[in-house]
């Protein structure tokens, strides 16, 4: 709890798309979401879209948060932006090809996971 919402040290993997490690909500101007604006933080949880027109990471089921109202995304928005500053930079992201740093959880279909080596 000494790092609320600070990032992830346990990436997820996505078959074909990479490992993203869930970012840093807390307003750290460096690290954090501190340089943006409470409509850019409504904007990336209801769209998916970051200040910087980068797409959100497909783990963040931005498509769940699309139907909030103003007023709800809004408080969401101002609750990240009273949290106590992290700084903390997060892994990654890295790509199908890239060797992640970090642990990483991996969701497999059955028939994937029903594959795998299993420890003796």
């Amino acid at each position: 709890m000494t790092r609320y919402l600070g990032g992830s040290d346990v990436g997820f993997a996505v078959p074909g798309l990479g490992v993203f490690f869930g970012p840093n909500l807390t307003p750290d101007q460096e690290t954090g979401l501190g340089t943006w604006t409470a409509q850019q933080i409504v904007t990336a949880i209801t769209t998916g879209s970051r200040p910087d027109g980068r797409q959100l990471a497909p783990v963040m089921p931005w498509q769940g948060y699309a139907h909030l109202t103003t007023a709800d995304a809004l408080a969401i928005a101002s609750f990240l932006q009273s949290l106590p500053p992290i700084h903390n930079k997060v892994a990654g992201p890295f790509g199908p090809a890239e060797k992640p740093t970090g642990l990483v959880m991996s969701v497999q279909p059955a028939d994937v996971y029903a594959t795998l080596p299993h420890p003796k």
